[in-house]
């Protein structure tokens, strides 16, 4: 009694101040003026031209605070000499399944199998203030600890094993090194198995929390998980207040393995700054360690009376842009899209390339000024994401730069209409709409790392590509090779051509389209980091599984990677956290592919080898699937870079290559000296050529033709220099010309010859 009786006098200021808060804006009838509107951080920048959106007033509700009996010590005491392997566990509350209406904002309402384990039963102690059941219901995104929102200095445990294991790796999904080493491990893990441990979210400000989501510790080799524990609020961070069932401590079922994430929502919305997870039990063969991310809306400013808001309020972030800003599913991203092609008819069009395992239609969007006709001269480009069906944030993204691209032309905002106008846009936002559907059944917070990473058949597409890397390699490794070895355009192996090789549909609808559009430049879009990264993605090596693999264009590839990393609001902020274990400040948030990870099979390297295209992988967020509540600040993140992208299709050289007549030349290769790679000219005989500044030799040959050769200055202002080329063909091919217009057979020397040796045998026989 005496530490409940403490627990409530010390929420009490907190809760009066609360009250007459409350009491001055009903007497007033209106919400106060906010003192710290003027500094917010408002993303307008020129020349976008979207219209703001009108600022939602706060909904009032009564905040709960908890009292009971809590723990007023800050550390924990002094553990037993042994402590339990596993702690019994106190009786439980009955566990009852949601009804869909409990899903916070921006949850999909129609997904099945919600990992959730919480009691319907609310809190009958004195000291808390009821909440009207709708109250309840209405949940509260993520505070921010798989974003990054949460800092490491907001997070703090009673113990850890060593600092690998500490409270700034208790992030929901987070991703252990290979090695598991002292710095990048999968979980907060504490130094004792004790039933006094705990870890903590310091959320800065008041806050409505309503739900905990946990996960176990992601390891290859050890299996560890919190199978219950308590929850603990705070204002001060020495008074704790345990989260009650009727008049006892309410004990949360945890988890049942290490990667499937379990929500649990509080059976009444607490109010606090400190939310703290107290592990009761745990795999009785494991240890005590745990991920974890908080459910919570922070109190508008007029409420709370902190004065840690000031630094909240300065530092949070809006848009501008008429957006919409939430997750669509298949029949939702279709409307969207039909929306857009209602809006802009004349630079939009809607089509498929080809149809999912389950038959769903991959939709493209085109955006151009003269949509379905490829115009010659005019560079093609491509985005594409959601390879990986979970990974969402691509997907919306390029949901939302379609929606962009339009509105911005409409408004007539001179340099969308340039990018249009002078460049054959496609967008695929979802090359993965079957892996999308079992990722948004899950959730934003509850489908875990990989659900729906995969297609239908269980193919992973971003590395189901012909490996032609090896091809090449082996050719240019051969010893006294006959001929020179193709360094462009190599072919497609026979086996992966054939029915019963294990390739996605998709991958082989992606082929077809990459082969039939003369793509210049093209970026895929992923999630869980925040990289670029260019090809090569395989290691030339043996036995490798990291080695800096560049092609000869390498100092291209840079920067391409850099133009998009730079110009995005986090990439190459150096104080910003790692997502998981890779630092890629080095490289100014770009890396080679290889040097990350091997790859065999990828989508950039064939784009590269198979094609004129070159292509990029563009990992958007450390949060693959982020809540709708982020999506206005990962647009903002990375509208600029996806722009600037788009326009770096215009830099290097372009032409056309035409004979003595005036006809385009198709296939025709062009080649720059001192770059072992070459490229071919469309079917109307132009071409692209991506270079950075400089003066290069260049040379186009085709069959039947001369070759020719000159000099072309690339500059640094935008806009790709014109350099065409008129061939004249050679004398065998103008004789064979003429003999068959005179419907006569060229001649073949070699084969005469053989003729007659044959012929002088036969006589002498």
């Amino acid at each position: 009694m005496a530490r409940r009786g403490a627990a409530a006098l010390a929420l009490a200021p907190a809760l009066a101040l609360l009250a007459v808060a409350l009491a001055g804006v009903g007497a007033r009838g209106a919400v106060l003026e906010d003192p710290d509107y003027s500094v917010q951080e408002i993303w307008s920048r020129e020349p976008y031209h979207a219209r703001p959106n009108p600022e939602p007033e706060p909904e009032p509700f009564s905040p709960p605070l908890p009292a009971g009996d809590g723990e007023e010590e800050r550390q924990p005491r002094p553990s037993q000499h042994r402590p339990p392997k596993k702690a019994s566990k106190p009786k439980k509350v009955p566990k009852k399944k949601l009804a869909p209406e409990t899903s916070p904002p921006g949850k999909n309402s129609n997904r099945k199998g919600v990992r959730s384990k919480s009691s319907e039963k609310a809190a009958s102690d004195d000291h808390s203030i009821p909440v009207a059941r709708d109250d309840v219901r209405e949940g509260c995104p993520p505070l921010g600890l798989e974003t990054l929102k949460i800092t490491d200095f907001q997070l703090h445990a009673s113990t850890s094993k060593r600092y690998g294991l500490g409270a700034h790796r208790g992030r929901l999904n987070i991703q252990a090194g290979i090695n598991e080493n002292d710095f990048y491990d999968g979980a907060w893990c504490a130094g004792r198995n004790d039933l006094h441990q705990w870890i903590e979210v310091d959320a800065r400000r008041l806050t409505k929390f309503t739900g905990v989501i946990t996960q176990g510790r992601n390891s290859l080799w050890l299996s560890d998980w919190v199978t219950s524990y308590k929850v603990m609020v705070s204002n001060d961070s020495h008074t704790w207040a345990t989260v009650k069932n009727g008049s006892g401590d309410m004990i949360f079922e945890g988890n049942s393995e290490k990667e499937i994430p379990v929500l649990n929502e509080l059976p009444v919305p607490v109010v606090a700054r400190y939310i703290r997870i107290n592990p009761q039990s745990w795999f009785e063969n494991g240890s005590i360690c745990m991920r974890m991310e908080i459910l919570g809306c922070p109190l508008p400013v007029f409420l709370s009376l902190d004065p840690n808001n000031y630094y909240h309020r300065r530092n949070e972030m809006t848009t501008t842009d008429d957006l919409d800003f939430k997750h669509h599913n298949y029949k939702e991203m279709r409307q969207l899209m039909k929306v857009v092609n209602e809006m802009c008819p004349n630079i939009t069009r809607i089509y498929n390339i080809g149809k999912s395992h389950q038959g769903l239609k991959l939709y493209a969007v085109e955006i151009s000024d003269h949509p379905g006709e490829h115009e010659v001269g005019e560079p093609e480009f491509h985005y594409i994401a959601g390879a990986h069906g979970n990974e969402v944030l691509g997907r919306e993204l390029l949901l939302l730069l379609v929606h962009f691209l339009c509105q911005e032309y409409l408004a007539r905002n001179p340099r969308i209409v340039f990018l249009v106008e002078e460049t054959r846009i496609h967008i695929l936002p979802s090359l993965n709409p079957d892996g999308y559907e079992k990722a948004y059944e899950g959730g934003s917070e509850l489908g875990g790392w990989s659900l729906g990473r995969w297609t239908h058949d269980g193919i992973d597409i971003n590395n189901n590509f012909p490996d032609l890397n090896t091809l090449l390699w082996e050719a240019e490794d051969r010893p006294n090779s006959p001929r020179k070895v193709p360094n462009h355009y190599i072919a497609i192996p026979e086996w992966f051509l054939s029915e019963n090789a294990t390739v996605a549909v998709e991958t082989r609808a992606v082929i077809a389209w990459m082969e039939k559009i003369p793509f210049v430049l093209g970026g895929n879009l992923q999630g869980g980091e925040l990289v670029v990264a260019y090809p090569y993605d395989m290691v030339r090596s043996l036995w490798k599984t990291q080695e800096h693999t560049p092609t000869p264009d390498d100092h291209v590839f840079r920067w391409l990677a850099y133009s998009y990393a730079s110009t995005h609001r986090l990439m190459t902020d150096a104080r910003r956290r790692v997502c998981h274990t890779e630092d890629f400040q080095k490289e100014d948030g770009t890396v080679n592919g290889a040097s990350w990870h091997t790859v065999a099979g990828s989508l950039n390297d064939f784009s590269y080898l198979h094609t004129n295209c070159f292509e990029l992988s563009i990992y958007v967020g450390c949060d693959k699937y982020p809540h709708e509540s982020q999506l206005p600040e990962e647009w903002e993140n990375n509208r600029e870079s996806l722009i600037v992208f788009m326009e770096q299709v215009h830099r290097g050289i372009k032409g056309l290559v035409r004979d003595l007549h005036g006809k385009g030349i198709p296939n025709a290769v062009i080649s720059v000296e001192g770059v072992n790679h070459d490229i071919r000219t469309a079917s109307d005989g132009d071409y692209w050529r991506l270079l950075n500044p400089g003066e290069y030799a260049v040379t186009a040959k085709a069959e039947g033709f001369t070759s020719a050769t000159k000099n072309c200055m690339v500059g640094y202002d935008m806009g790709a220099t014109r350099c065409d080329f008129t061939l004249s063909k050679t004398n065998l091919a103008r004789i064979r010309e003429i003999m068959e217009k005179f419907g006569k057979q060229p001649v073949s020397l070699p084969a005469r010859r053989l003729k007659l040796r044959g012929r002088k045998r036969r006589q002498r026989g």
